[in-house]
């Protein structure tokens, strides 16, 4: 198929009106349809598309202005057997609308089908509760915007949603909170700051939809994994200008770029919010169901789903793929954006054959001249067969590494045989990407996300606790690799309390200092919990916000965050973007891995299921840049031990700079430096 590239999918502005134009390929008619405001029970005209080639349809319409809110009618054959949906009694929202006119109402008249018999349409029409787009002035100014552009070696990341971040934030105006405009309030922007965070990884932000089992229970799709349209900013963000959310995410966008952060989006390309065919027909399904979606070709009545969302996107059609890029490229060129995560990305390099790392739309992605200049992160996974392709994403991803969070929780349990896996994840994971000739930046290192506990419930609770949700606890992961070192969840016990701060610290303080790109779970550096709660996915509530009055505890911890994030960038060794080589420098290596007893670890002891203590020298290249490190971990919860510690080169002298059994005042390093139970202390070359 060649595509139209003379047409602009979407309401574009042309000398004499407004064009409109939609893909449907087996269509037989499509109207637009056009209203005079949310409350309209129908449409005040209609208006017929003309043909504009290779399944497009386009008409340019004289008297619109924007805020005209509109839809479309599609005519054509319904005939599940062949996967066409086509029902001109429901309203279809435009996949390219820059804004949300009106938001569905659930409704039964919301389903395309019949409920019973998916071989009968609905024919209710629905057009006073469909959703509905608005046409959009897009001029905003930039003021000379300019984008940070932060070195992957040098990023901090901190995922964090929208709403959670400020919705209870006392020094955040009560207007603002929950909104684009509460992330650039003076204390939030000071609190990033102070972090180190260079940048901000949003959950999802398109304009999302929620499911009808969730609204049934009486939840919401809180998180946002849902999107219902691509381009448009979500309206539960924007505060000043609700029927424009575009310019409030602009105007948070440049704030953050002034405040040198960047702004990385978590997006969901991989479904949408229409389910399976016997979800509601909001948009793609009632446009033109086969190219949009992966169909069964044994029963094209349904759909192929690797995501667990009732639908899978058909990325290897020219105009699903097309809808992709053209939505990329509009958030990192028309709103500044400065790079992406891919939810569930291997179903976007799958093709009928599997996953393809070649993919044409990966080959598209690095060779496209506004999107090869962004970061772009991948989930690299789906549920489908041949899903897990860590490490197999082209050269331009980074990946977030779930065996490095799996192994440091591992090791910090005390669990035998995993010191060694510990040392690989320290040093940027070079057995995953090094074989693909991947450099350490790959490597997106996270203990915790969104997805699964937080740092505090990691510590705290060994079982998920998800009743909230409305699944009986059956949702959400059931292995954590969580410890509650005594008590479920809370605990007024101060031995209980102390032992669960310092594996906070020792977890916190090896993220910091390992090699490769730290994300950090906003919330994790206040002391976050959600109860126990793993998938907090339809909370909108207290188990999603952060809680910003802290206690002493709290506040010693986010001292202690801030102080291993100037650790971290002060010292160009745990940020260079090679491995570790073993080159040494004046008789010295680049890494050394110690035993207790002060000798170099040998092969053999990696293999010793009883080892639990290590130690590893951290040299710069250049000596002049800043001094060696010595990271000394102990992972027993049992008993202590004595490190033997070799001379420093330079002055013969070491400096405590963190130690996590005694934060406040660090023991000081001597020729034996005792680690006591469940520990971790970094000293530094004087």
């Amino acid at each position: 198929m060649v595509l139209n590239t003379e047409l602009s999918p979407g309401p574009q502005v042309e000398p004499g009106g407004i064009r409109f134009t939609v893909y449907s390929g087996s269509a037989t008619g499509v109207d637009l349809c056009l209203f005079e405001s949310s409350e309209s029970k129908t449409e005040f005209e209609r208006i017929p598309l003309s043909q504009a080639g290779d399944g497009w349809w386009s008409v340019l319409v004289s008297d619109v202005t924007t805020d005209t809110l509109y839809g479309y009618r599609v005519q054509g054959p319904y005939d599940p057997a062949l996967g066409r949906f086509f029902n001109p009694n429901k309203i279809l929202i435009d996949p390219y609308a820059h804004a949300l006119g009106r938001a569905p109402v659930w409704d039964e008249r919301l389903f395309g089908c019949n409920s019973r018999h998916i071989t009968k349409p609905d024919i209710r029409d629905n057009a006073d509760i469909a959703p509905l787009a608005r046409v959009t002035d897009t001029s905003f100014d930039w003021e000379g915007d300019r984008a940070p552009r932060i070195s992957w070696e040098q990023s901090l990341i901190y995922e964090t949603h929208v709403k959670s971040l400020t919705a209870r934030h006392p020094d955040v105006p009560e207007s603002l909170r929950g909104s684009f405009l509460g992330l650039t309030s003076e204390p939030l922007l000071d609190h990033f700051k102070n972090l180190g965070v260079t940048t901000i990884e949003l959950l999802p932000v398109h304009q999302a939809f929620d499911e009808w089992h969730c609204r049934k229970n009486g939840l919401v799709n809180y998180w946002g994994y849902n999107t219902l349209l691509p381009f448009a900013p979500d309206v539960r963000f924007a505060r000043t200008s609700p029927t424009d959310p575009a310019r409030e995410f602009k105007s948070m966008v440049k704030a953050l770029h002034k405040a040198g952060i960047e702004v990385i989006l978590d997006v969901v390309y991989n479904h949408t919010a229409e389910g399976s065919t016997h979800g509601p027909l909001l948009n793609y399904r009632g446009l033109d169901n086969e190219a949009y979606y992966w169909l069964d070709k044994a029963n094209p009545s349904i759909y192929k789903d690797f995501t667990g969302c009732g639908n899978m996107w058909n990325i290897n059609h020219p105009v699903a793929q097309k809808l992709v890029l053209d939505s990329l490229r509009f958030w990192a060129k028309e709103m500044h954006v400065d790079g992406f995560r891919f939810d569930l990305a291997t179903v976007l390099g799958r093709s009928s054959s599997g996953f393809n790392s070649h993919h044409p739309f990966f080959e598209t992605l690095q060779s496209d001249p506004v999107l090869s200049q962004v970061k772009l992160i991948a989930e690299p996974w789906d549920l489908g067969e041949g899903g897990y392709q860590l490490a197999h994403f082209p050269k331009q991803f980074s990946e977030w590494n779930d065996q490095y969070r799996n192994d440091i929780r591992k090791f910090w349990k005390g669990e035998k045989l995993h010191a060694g896996l510990f040392a690989r994840r320290l040093s940027g994971s070079e057995d995953i990407f090094g074989p693909q000739h991947r450099p350490p930046r790959t490597s997106i290192n996270y203990i915790t996300c969104h997805d699964g506990f937080t740092l505090q419930d990691l510590v705290s609770y060994e079982s998920k606790h998800n009743d909230a949700n409305g699944e009986k606890n059956r949702d959400g992961n059931n292995n954590n690799l969580s410890k509650n070192y005594g008590e479920e969840g809370t605990t007024l016990k101060q031995d209980i309390l102390e032992i669960r701060q310092r594996q906070k610290r020792n977890m916190a303080a090896t993220l910091f200092l390992s090699l490769g790109t730290p994300m950090f779970l906003g919330g994790d550096e206040l002391g976050k919990t959600q109860w126990g709660n793993n998938n907090s996915w339809c909370q909108d509530n207290e188990i999603n916000y952060y809680e910003w009055r802290l206690d002493p505890a709290q506040e010693s911890f986010l001292h202690f965050i801030k102080k291993l994030s100037y650790i971290r960038r002060t010292h160009p060794a745990l940020c260079r973007n090679h491995y570790f080589s073993g080159e040494t420098l004046d008789n010295e290596k680049d890494l050394t891995w110690l035993h207790p007893d002060g000798r170099e670890i040998e092969d053999s002891d990696w293999s010793d299921g009883s080892l639990q203590t290590v130690g590893v020298k951290i040299r710069n290249e250049k000596k002049r840049e800043s001094a060696a490190l010595l990271l000394l971990v102990h992972s027993s919860e049992n008993y202590g031990v004595d490190f033997k510690i070799a001379p420093a080169t330079r002055k013969n002298r070491w400096n405590t700079l963190i130690d996590t059994f005694s934060p406040e005042k660090p023991q000081m390093a001597s020729e034996i430096f005792h680690l006591q139970p469940l520990s971790l202390a970094i000293l530094e070359e004087a």
